[in-house]
């Protein structure tokens, strides 16, 4: 079972920014591409840092009035939270402004992977990298949802031939698979109880799964045999997958 690849659904037309270009210009871009972000490359392509409306803001928020006093604090005695922010004040370009180091991912990552890097770190976007670490995408979240609009009939090929047939090598049609609005539901009767809690957890893993429901039963309750992955019944993909439960 493979998950779908983040170069799958990245946007390769990737709008950025070098160190050294000027902040308006940066704005300039955001506006005109409609977009709220975007990665700054070197010479080589290599992302080295991101810029957010966030960050543009932040420049306009710490910006001081023409008649406002100057304050007093030295940058000495700042947190280094207040020192980026300080910083980003006086910033004029956008490698002045950036966030770094980027948080990044790869085209050969999985959708999963580069959902779970966005959740953790929360980030709305991720420049996508090639093989020598060079830009080539940018991936965000609605092209990540995009896995959640696959039709059902194609999500029931997927768990019968990559988690019955390949994995468990079992008939196409020893388990009953129903898919409805992402919903699979497995009904039928199995050999081992082993058999049934992998068919429920690597179907959970497919790309564009809402949920499951297990309407599976089972002959031979043989959570005693796990110990060794001595049981034959087991077979390639399967056996990692029993040692996992």
């Amino acid at each position: 079972m493979r998950h779908n690849k983040v170069g799958s659904v990245m946007t390769t037309d990737v709008v950025r920014a070098e160190y050294g270009t000027p902040f308006k210009e940066v704005a300039r871009l955001l506006e005109t591409h409609r977009i709220s972000g975007l990665p700054v490359v070197d010479e080589d392509d290599k992302v080295i840092g991101v810029l957010s409306e966030t960050d543009l803001m932040m420049r306009q928020a710490t910006a001081a009035e023409p008649y406002e006093p100057k304050h007093r604090a030295r940058l000495t005695e700042l947190t280094p939270g207040a020192k980026r922010q300080a910083a980003k004040g006086s910033a004029r370009t956008a490698g002045q402004l950036m966030t770094a180091p980027p948080v990044t991912v790869h085209a050969d990552d999985s959708i999963v992977q580069a959902a779970r890097t966005m959740a953790q770190k929360h980030v709305e976007r991720l420049p996508v990298l090639d093989e020598e670490d060079r830009l080539v995408g940018i991936v965000t979240r609605r092209d990540l949802l995009q896995v959640f609009l696959r039709a059902d009939q194609e999500i029931r090929d997927e768990v019968i031939e990559e988690v019955l047939v390949r994995a468990l090598w079992l008939a196409p049609r020893s388990v009953e698979v129903a898919v409805t609005e992402g919903v699979v539901t497995l009904t039928g009767h199995m050999e081992r109880k082993s058999e049934t809690e992998i068919a429920v957890s690597m179907t959970r893993r497919i790309d564009g799964v809402v949920d499951v429901v297990d309407g599976l039963t089972y002959r031979l309750d043989d959570a005693h045999l796990r110990t060794g992955a001595q049981d034959g019944a087991m077979h390639g993909v399967a056996d990692d997958w029993l040692r996992r439960l």
